[in-house]
C-alpha cells in the first residue's frame, strides 16, 4: 500500500506539532550519527526548537565547535 503525498504546511495543532518535531528531531540525530559512523564523515548538526532550546550532534572533531553555544 502506498502512502498519499502530504502537503508541506505548518501543523496548526500545537500538540501534534510538538510530537512531530520530537520525532523528526530524533530521526535527524540518528541519521547524522549513522552517516558519521558508516561513511567516516565529519558531521555537525544544530537544531533549535520553537522554544529556542538547542539540540546538537557532532562527530569527533566538531565537538569543540559547540562549546561556543550556550546549552539551556
Amino acid at each position: 500500500m502506498v502512502r498519499g503525498k502530504t502537503q508541506m504546511r505548518r501543523i496548526e495543532n500545537a500538540t501534534s506539532r510538538q510530537v512531530t518535531f520530537s520525532k523528526r528531531r530524533n530521526g535527524l540525530l540518528k541519521k547524522a550519527f549513522e552517516l558519521s559512523v558508516l561513511c567516516d564523515a565529519e558531521v555537525a548538526l544544530i537544531i533549535f526548537s520553537p522554544n529556542s532550546k538547542l539540540y546538537e550532534f557532532a562527530s569527533s572533531r566538531f565537538d569543540s565547535i559547540f562549546l561556543c553555544f550556550p546549552n539551556n
